[in-house]
């Protein structure tokens, strides 16, 4: 059974009558909201997603997956899309990017892949970046002129090589000015070759309709009641914590989110709901509740395994995360080796609503072969029990990655 994906519009409406305080009546168990979010998230087969229109209308229900160049097994935007789409295969974003254009690149939860949809709500962030772009107008005109000519560009087709400094660092000034046109909207990512990325004059590519629309949020308090309401949605249920899953809301400090939040609850655009065993109360958009609620007693239908992104949506408030599914995961790619308790890069593996394990693979692209360097079981005890799953799991994954073979020790890894 296939769930039709219910895309919330993050959309606030002023509801009328009595003011309520937005909480439900009835407790939750953690099992059950850890149900909920996993069929909210797609990542079991009673509720994964079929096509690319299902993949695009998931982007647009969760605002954003984030996107990172490292590609070890896929890149994060490719692994979040294969745990829940099993015809998914590696790069097949790239299509609904840059030829359907029905996706773009933008900062949002820092780097990230958004829904061309959402390119007025980004107004006030492109504004940040006008500015430089004026101080460097002639360097900006210059680049503008050669892409009226030419589709795209990349920063080794200007010298420019003066050094200027930028947020990450000294650039190239050529780096540098592509990159700001990117951020003010001026230009967008036509393509990307490996990490190289290649851009275009965005008035060509993103529609007329969105490209000439006003932010629709006139106010900071608009804004920020829109961004907490977007990452409520990104990942399903969400707490009023300090927590990763509030980057990128420009200017967002604890008061301003205390503030949208009781906005929020105030016109019941969301509720609040008391999970058993957590002392904080988490948070859910009032157009999910009807789907709560149906996922509350209803389990599972299989221990299907999906071998889950480092920055998965799911994972984004990782203190969340350890409170409900008893999971402590840290990424530590950028985690010194000598420091490192796993891996370079370590994947959790999900079986139905549990983390049963950490896998760690690479790929040998010449003999297409995805080599299983390392499972860690979160219970030793546990790993006869689900082996047919987790080789079952790593099959799909496999597949996705365009490789043929697994290696001949896989089930000496999983011992």
């Amino acid at each position: 059974m296939v769930y039709c994906i219910s895309v919330i519009p993050v959309k606030l409406v002023k509801m009328k009558g009595k003011e309520v305080s937005g909480s439900l009546q009835n407790k939750y168990t953690k099992q059950q909201i850890c149900n909920y979010l996993v069929k909210y998230q797609h990542l079991c087969d009673d509720a994964g997603l079929t096509g690319s229109g299902h993949l695009v209308e998931y982007i647009r229900k969760v605002g954003c997956v984030q996107y990172d160049p490292l590609d070890v097994v896929g890149r994060n935007p490719d692994l979040v899309l294969q745990a829940r789409c099993s015809e998914y295969l590696k790069g097949d974003i790239e299509q609904y990017l840059y030829e359907d254009r029905a996706l773009f690149d933008v900062w949002d939860k820092n780097m990230s892949i958004c829904s061309v949809e959402d390119w007025p709500y980004f107004g006030r962030f492109r504004k940040r970046y006008l500015s430089w772009c004026d101080e460097h107008k002639d360097t900006i005109n210059k680049i503008v002129r050669y892409l009226e000519k030419n589709e795209f560009a990349c920063s080794s087709d200007f010298k420019l090589e003066e050094r200027v400094d930028w947020h990450y660092g000294p650039q190239r000034l050529a780096k540098a000015a592509l990159e700001c046109m990117c951020y003010a909207g001026l230009a967008v990512v036509h393509h990307k070759k490996g990490a190289r990325r290649y851009y275009c004059l965005s008035d060509k590519f993103i529609p007329k309709k969105y490209f000439t629309m006003k932010d629709p949020n006139t106010t900071d308090e608009e804004y920020f009641k829109w961004g907490v309401l977007r990452r409520i949605n990104s990942i399903g249920a969400l707490w009023n914590r300090q927590s990763d899953a509030w980057l990128g809301i420009s200017g967002l400090k604890s008061g301003q989110r205390n503030n949208a939040f009781n906005a929020l609850l105030k016109e019941r655009n969301i509720h609040e709901i008391m999970v058993d065993g957590i002392e904080y109360p988490l948070y859910i958009a009032a157009g999910n509740l009807k789907f709560l609620q149906s996922a509350k007693n209803r389990p599972l239908e299989n221990n299907c395994v999906r071998i889950i992104a480092p920055l998965d949506n799911l994972l984004w408030d990782r203190k969340l995360i350890k409170e409900l599914f008893d999971f402590d995961y840290k990424w530590e790619v950028y985690t010194p080796a000598a420091q490192r308790k796993y891996g370079h890069y370590v994947l959790p593996v999900l079986c139905g609503s549990k983390f049963i394990g950490r896998i760690e693979m690479e790929t040998d692209k010449k003999s297409k072969i995805l080599n299983v360097k390392n499972f860690w079981a979160e219970n030793e005890g546990e790993v006869s029990l689900y082996k047919d799953n987790i080789i079952s799991g790593i099959n799909r994954f496999a597949k996705y990655n365009l490789c043929d073979t697994l290696p001949a020790d896989l089930i000496k890894v999983l011992r």
